[in-house]
């Protein structure tokens, strides 16, 4: 809005990085371009409106992409915007370059941070957007040095392909963000801060729900217990996350949503190459289902790597895609199964752990969200980032050779040491079973002469005295640990 934003009583966690960048920009005495993408919810207006805090700050936002919506229909939401901003009467405009001069006649010699939110709703309608903006943006930039202009949006695929890829504004953009879900201690900072209290178990729960997205943390309530937010938010008729699914979509992947859908109800089975994911679809070979897995991957569903070879240290041919986003696998696998008991109110009175395979996908929900925090976890263990060669959950297909395995997470370092981490999500002690369990993993390995393998165990509340004894895991790390700050 004009005049001074001022947004103090909502709390704001974590984004020191982007905030200092950001800040780094306004103090240039430039006029400069800033890009923020990310996923929907995950707090990128919030971050921008933090850092306006204290200065004069003008926000536009496209209209939601409803049926029929026009280019015209996407004109007159700015132009009503400049009007309530500037208590000006209503006005039309037919032409983009109309409607930035309008806005150019606002601009004084004050520092000013105008921020374009979901960039891809205020001008997908109009071919000439893009271009026209780019001519206001060069004109104005050239006559001030206060402006900042920051440009955001959740359709990030619109936004690689329109404004980072794009001709029209190639060597213009000074920042580009892309904005990440809040770790696991700065999630657990925010519930604390808007006085939710809970026990580690607990707060693991919700987090694996919700991944770090801000917004889902955010309505969680402090006077239920973490068993009835998760019943009001997921399994009652008007809970947010069991509506939120269909909001994703229909903003993001409205016009070929079908395939997209198929595609994460895949992945949320567990990891798979292209070739697996094709054939489960059905889909003909090189029938073009890459653009469809690489709009996933920019939107910040989807996870991308390679397989690789333990023995060269180097990426194999296979790439392995990942559903990377808790709140999706939870919706899929849980929540929308259950949608018609949902809308009948079926879970009002019943236990969450009469939902079937409940403490299954949690284990699952937990391990995501462990590799979404892997930072965190390279520094538990006193790995080094630098000396890492290769890390990511690993699969051993069968063969002649050897035996298949599948790790939660193996780590491969410069110093020919691989660490095999297991994950373990209960409630009570864990016991020496864990000890056969890894020891089964580690003999199924194909592990080449020269390397060392040290077992590494992440729990949630305790271990046996027995598998301490046994001495057999290189670190036993308490998860809780995680909850601390960074």
């Amino acid at each position: 809005m004009n005049r001074k934003n001022s947004n103090s009583q909502k709390i704001f966690i974590g984004r020191s990085e982007e905030l200092n960048l950001l800040e780094g920009l306004s103090r240039s005495r430039r006029s400069a371009l800033v890009v923020i993408k990310g996923r929907r919810r995950v707090g990128k207006s919030r971050l921008v409106a933090e850092f306006a805090k204290n200065k004069r700050f003008l926000s536009f936002s496209g209209p939601s992409p409803i049926k029929d919506v026009s280019a015209q229909d996407q004109r007159d939401v700015f132009a009503n915007q400049l009007s309530a901003l500037f208590h000006l009467p209503p006005f039309q405009f037919s032409d983009w370059l109309d409607g930035f001069a309008h806005l150019s006649m606002h601009l004084d010699n004050q520092s000013t941070i105008i921020l374009f939110d979901e960039i891809s709703w205020m001008g997908s309608k109009d071919p000439t957007f893009i271009p026209k903006l780019k001519i206001w943006w060069d004109k104005i930039s050239e006559q001030k040095t206060n402006i900042l202009l920051i440009l955001c949006g959740s359709v990030s695929t619109w936004i690689e392909d329109n404004i980072i890829k794009s001709t029209a504004l190639f060597g213009r953009v000074s920042l580009h963000l892309t904005l990440n879900p809040l770790s696991i201690s700065e999630s657990y900072l925010l519930l604390k801060k808007n006085g939710v209290q809970a026990s580690p178990y607990d707060i693991f729960r919700i987090l694996s729900i919700m991944g770090g997205i801000p917004w889902y943390l955010e309505n969680v309530q402090c006077d239920e217990t973490i068993d009835q937010n998760i019943k009001r938010l997921c399994f009652s008729p008007s809970g947010l996350l069991a509506n939120e699914f269909d909001l994703i979509f229909h903003d993001l992947f409205d016009k070929r949503g079908s395939v997209y859908k198929e595609l994460i109800t895949i992945l949320a089975e567990g990891m798979r190459d292209y070739n697996e994911i094709r054939k489960s679809m059905n889909y003909p070979a090189g029938g073009g289902l890459s653009p469809y897995l690489n709009v996933l991957i920019t939107s910040g569903y989807v996870n991308k790597h390679q397989s690789w070879s333990i023995k060269t240290g180097k990426p194999g041919a296979k790439s392995l895609f990942r559903l990377s986003d808790n709140y999706l696998r939870f919706y899929l696998k849980v929540i929308e199964p259950l949608l018609g008991k949902i809308n009948l109110n079926a879970f009002r009175d019943a236990p969450l752990s009469s939902i079937p395979g409940w403490n299954s996908i949690m284990g699952i929900q937990i391990e995501s969200l462990f590799l979404s925090n892997r930072q965190k976890v390279l520094k538990s263990i006193g790995i080094h980032p630098q000396d890492v060669v290769m890390d990511n959950p690993f699969i051993q297909h069968s063969t002649e050779a050897h035996k298949g395995v599948q790790i939660d997470y193996l780590i491969q370092t410069s110093t020919k040491t691989l660490y095999l981490c297991e994950i373990k999500f209960r409630k009570s002690e864990i016991q020496s079973e864990v000890l056969t369990d890894v020891q089964k993993k580690v003999e199924k390995l194909s592990i080449p002469k020269g390397y060392a393998v040290c077992p590494v165990l992440f729990h949630f509340s305790g271990v046996s005295d027995s598998v301490l004894d046994a001495r057999y895991f290189y670190r036993i790390i308490d998860f809780n640990d995680f909850l601390k700050d960074d």
